[in-house]
């Protein structure tokens, strides 16, 4: 753990909301005692809301190990990730996570991720936005051809 790194990744975030390139969050992946990789919230200039700061620090950290998991790394980040975020940290698969402030001070600043987790214990029709199955029998094909296939790579 290190303080310094936790502070590298809030000056990204206020340059980052100075800048105008995006919002109060940044993200650095360490590996070894060394950055990896950093990212910082672009949601709003690249109109992707995937840009997350976590996601862009992960995205960047897979690209420099050259493979989909950060085995040994850990991720420094300004905020209590939100659902998106923590999914992707999951698959990922870091070491560790470091946070500075929390969900509750993320909404009281106006981002307020709550309504995702509540969504969640929705069933799929009742989520504000209704989610409906169709083909469930013809897209059992599609994880019968992966558990077939002898050359892929499980994850």
């Amino acid at each position: 753990m290190s303080a310094e790194f936790m502070r590298r990744a809030i000056a990204l975030a206020i340059e980052n909301v100075q800048s105008g390139r995006g919002g109060p969050f940044a993200c650095v992946v360490t590996k070894d005692g060394q950055i990896l990789a950093e990212g910082a919230n672009h949601v709003t200039t690249t109109n992707d809301p995937t840009a997350h700061a976590e996601i862009v620090a992960i995205r960047n950290a897979c690209s420099a190990l050259g493979k989909f998991q950060l085995d040994g790394c850990e991720l420094y980040t300004t905020c209590e990730p939100c659902p998106m975020c923590l999914g992707a940290i999951y698959w990922a698969r870091p070491a560790k996570v470091y946070f500075a402030s929390t969900a509750s001070d993320a909404a009281k600043a106006g981002f307020d991720d709550a309504f995702i987790y509540d969504e969640l214990k929705n069933d799929p029709i009742s989520r504000r936005i209704p989610m409906t199955q169709l083909l469930r029998n013809e897209a059992l094909a599609v994880f019968s051809t992966w558990e077939s296939q002898a050359d892929k790579t499980p994850y």
